[in-house]
């Protein structure tokens, strides 16, 4: 399987900076996709930012312009840089990976969903 850590978050001044990283391991044949969710208290899990393995982004139209997602795939790692941070901008953060962890799935190219534990981000006002 996979396990996913993720590390980055902390509390921030609005206008401030943060990156978070996470990092997967275990038997994986191929990263198919990663992606940052964030769920804000009383709120639904909402997608952030997502990055395929041809490096194609997509952004929630709230982030665009201030978060870059990127990953390096030498490490199965993605980053999630966020400038210009916003109190609501809080929450907490969860990576996500889309893995293919047997010869089948990466044969047929699919793959299985798997979250990390969640990172807390704090923007102050």
């Amino acid at each position: 399987q996979v396990q996913l850590v993720e590390s980055g978050g902390g509390l921030v001044q609005a206008g401030g900076s943060l990156r978070l990283s996470c990092a997967a391991s275990g038997t994986i044949f191929s990263i198919l996709g990663m992606g940052w969710y964030r769920q804000a208290p009383g709120k639904e899990r909402e997608l952030v930012a997502t990055i395929t393995n041809s490096d194609i982004t997509t952004y929630e139209d709230s982030v665009k312009g201030r978060f870059t997602i990127s990953r390096d795939n030498a490490k199965n790692t993605v980053h999630l840089q966020m400038d210009n941070l916003k109190p609501e901008d809080t929450a907490v953060y969860y990576c996500n990976v889309r893995a293919s962890t047997t010869h089948r799935q990466f044969r047929l190219r699919v793959g299985d969903n798997y979250w990390g534990q969640g990172t807390q981000v704090t923007v102050s006002s």
